[in-house]
């Protein structure tokens, strides 16, 4: 089984690209089966119709790892309620058809979403809004459970997390998401 996990946010050490580690460690441990990497998407450009074909070789990079992933683990922050801009220009790039004769390659895809944020909404905001953007593109979402976590700061240590209390949440997201990956195969 491939597991993609895409954190929200660019920047290198965010806590949301951390959560996406922990998850990747957490699921290496309890499930060796699972190929888990976290995607590196900092080169794709602004989507732009002009340059969509052929498609800027980022782009056609990041559409294959995430037509080969089995599911697809997404860790956002929010950026004022909201998707985080890079996110949701990635989602565009994603939204659209690989080719004429191939469409877009989230259909059908199972995600998870998990978030944390400095704020107290634990990136809730953002998350339903990715709810009704992936349900658009038709993607597989896993609606329950989602894994929101105020206060990321109080689990962090010189900008590093420390899951604490988060941990067996966590584990119980990683856990669920697997089941809803074998689920969607069967």
């Amino acid at each position: 089984m491939n597991v993609l996990a895409i954190a929200g946010s660019l920047r290198a050490n965010s806590y949301n690209r951390q959560l996406a580690e922990a998850a990747g460690d957490m699921l290496r441990a309890s499930h060796p089966e699972v190929n888990y990497h976290v995607l590196d998407w900092s080169d794709v450009p602004f989507m732009n119709q002009d340059d969509e074909y052929p498609a800027p070789t980022a782009v056609a990079r990041v559409r294959a790892e995430v037509k080969a992933a089995d599911g697809l683990w997404l860790f956002s922050p929010e950026y004022n309620h909201a998707i985080p801009g890079p996110l949701k220009n990635l989602i565009d790039w994603l939204s659209r058809p690989v080719s004429e004769t191939e469409g877009q390659v989230l259909a059908g895809k199972p995600v998870a979403l998990a978030g944390a944020s400095i704020g107290m909404s634990g990136a809730a905001h953002a998350q339903d809004q990715l709810v009704t953007v992936l349900s658009f593109l038709d993607a597989n979402i896993m609606n329950k459970p989602r894994l929101t976590i105020p206060h990321i700061a109080t689990q962090a240590e010189d900008g590093m997390l420390k899951l604490g209390a988060s941990q067996p949440y966590l584990e119980a997201q990683a856990e669920a998401f697997v089941a809803f990956i074998q689920r969607a195969q069967a």
